[in-house]
């Protein structure tokens, strides 16, 4: 059966899809409708914190039917490991799925963290392992390595942090690692290993995943294009004797009709704030990341120009973080078109939406028990 994860969003979150403000969380301005702080009579109260907002998104996702949230990270947001273990201390089946960048830390150090974090949660632990896509935004965090040494770095990261995960003293002698007699201590060798979702297009990024991985997880693309990931995904793992398992990651607006969820989309669509667009366009130049598909909304687009296959590609000029395509529809028709992905072979799923809370509950509870789920068959690109 498919894995179903809803993503948590640590950076803020709206009160609707058509808000400019991030109105749920001290990542928006101090103002009235905020959910914390919040302003009483001008002055900043005691309330519900943010932190209380994430945790009922984590329930929703729990709740609904959800096998583990995504707990994302970037340079304006929260910290994924910090939160995952506040959800891990309040839920009970959730499964937490931190994002991070090898490069964030020692390996080492990341397994000692990975274990503690399996021991405390009874095993929910799972990691989505991000490369980087160069750039400004890699530079943040002061990593200056060129995209193919990326992945090269990333590779052996993964394999001190295997090699290190029984507890039998582990050496290795790599371009970016060098260890001698490296371990984890009892109790925490022998927990089970989280599972890896691995984000990456360009041919390095893809012989790492052969190696590593168990999920591909891809931005939503049309199509074509994915099958072809697949395929090549498939091919390399192969060389290895593995299998790695394709996974997707989209947005999606399910309602009872498909009426209802096009106008949602239609009106958070003239709230579209075009100035900030732009700007924010400029600003994202310059990265060498591979497979970002994407199609460019301009002032004059209608939510019609925006289709894509039976996809609809609006969703990043509305704000959402991830792939622009994902899914708009029926609650009947969303269920149909995860089970189309399922016959072409994907095995995992990570759905987000605005507002995150709601949201959870309207994909969780009414399109996730319409999703038959039948055992996947991949569709190799020649076909």
């Amino acid at each position: 059966m498919a894995q179903f994860h809803w993503r948590i969003p640590i950076h803020g979150c709206k009160g609707d899809l058509g808000s400019p403000l991030y109105t749920r969380g001290t990542w928006g301005a101090l103002a009235d409708g905020n959910l914390g702080p919040t302003v009483v009579r001008g002055e900043p109260s005691a309330g519900s914190t943010y932190h209380d907002y994430l945790l009922q998104v984590a329930r929703a996702a729990e709740l609904s039917g959800f096998d583990g949230a995504l707990i994302p990270s970037f340079p304006d947001s929260e910290d994924p490991w910090v939160i995952a273990s506040s959800i891990a201390r309040h839920t009970k089946t959730l499964r937490f799925m931190i994002a991070y960048q090898p490069g964030w830390f020692d390996p080492l150090y990341a397994a000692k963290a990975s274990a503690s974090l399996q021991r405390l949660s009874g095993g929910r632990l799972l990691f989505n392992i991000i490369t980087g896509g160069g750039g400004p935004g890699q530079l943040w965090w002061g990593d200056r390595i060129a995209h193919a040494d990326r992945y090269r770095r990333t590779t052996e990261f993964l394999d001190v942090l295997k090699g290190v995960w029984d507890g039998k003293p582990f050496a290795y002698d790599g371009k970016f690692f060098k260890f001698d007699e490296a371990f984890l201590p009892a109790p925490l060798a022998g927990q089970v290993f989280p599972e890896l979702y691995f984000v990456g297009s360009s041919d390095v990024a893809l012989a790492a995943q052969g190696k590593h991985a168990d999920f591909d997880l891809s931005h939503l693309e049309p199509e074509a294009n994915l099958v072809r990931k697949f395929e090549r995904v498939r091919e390399l793992a192969s060389k290895d004797g593995r299998t790695v398992k394709p996974a997707v990651r989209f947005n999606i607006i399910a309602r009872r009709t498909k009426e209802e969820a096009w106008d949602v989309v239609r009106r958070a669509w003239k709230n579209v704030d075009w100035n900030a667009i732009e700007e924010r366009r400029r600003q994202q130049r310059g990265g060498d990341g591979v497979g970002s598909w994407r199609i460019d909304a301009t002032r004059n687009s209608t939510v019609e120009d925006m289709i894509v296959e039976d996809l609809w590609g609006g969703f990043g000029t509305l704000g959402s973080q991830g792939s622009p395509l994902g899914f708009v529809g029926s609650y009947e028709d969303a269920a149909a078109r995860i089970d189309k992905f399922i016959r072409l072979g994907v095995d995992g799923f990570v759905l987000s939406s605005t507002p995150a809370l709601e949201e959870a509950f309207h994909v969780g509870e009414e399109v996730l028990p319409l999703v038959r789920g039948s055992a996947p068959t991949l569709v190799r690109a020649a076909a």
